[in-house]
């Protein structure tokens, strides 16, 4: 008995083994190919514009970049930040309850209940 519960112990560790090791296969082949998606991005929208700007006809096209400066980013960051703050309203952040008047809703109705309603009309 102990000699088979030591058998099914080292097949279910070896399952174990292989599944945890497929994870990470899994997990990690996925994060290469984001980061790799995530660095190519940039340089195919380069070579985009690129091509849309000789094929408009300005020289500039092969020297000019898509890439900004550190410092460039950080503006463009910031005015994104501040406009994006800008749209929010201020709340005063006091909460107060009404207590309104209740109006007629059929609703809520008792007379137009499913068991009641229908057998009482006909």
């Amino acid at each position: 008995m102990e000699h088979l519960n030591l058998i099914l112990l080292n097949s279910t560790m070896d399952f174990g083994i292989t599944v945890t090791l497929i994870g990470y296969l899994i997990v990690l082949s996925a994060l290469i190919f984001l980061f790799l998606v995530y660095l190519l991005i940039p340089k195919l929208l380069d070579m985009y514009t690129r091509s849309r700007m000789r094929r408009a006809g300005k020289k500039d096209a092969e020297e000019s970049t898509i890439g900004h400066s550190g410092e460039v980013n950080a503006a463009i960051s910031m005015a994104i930040y501040l406009c994006m703050n800008e749209k929010h309203d201020i709340e005063s952040g006091k909460i107060t309850a009404k207590k309104l008047s209740k109006r007629y809703s059929p609703w809520s109705s008792k007379i137009y209940t499913i068991q009641g309603g229908l057998n009482s009309r006909f």
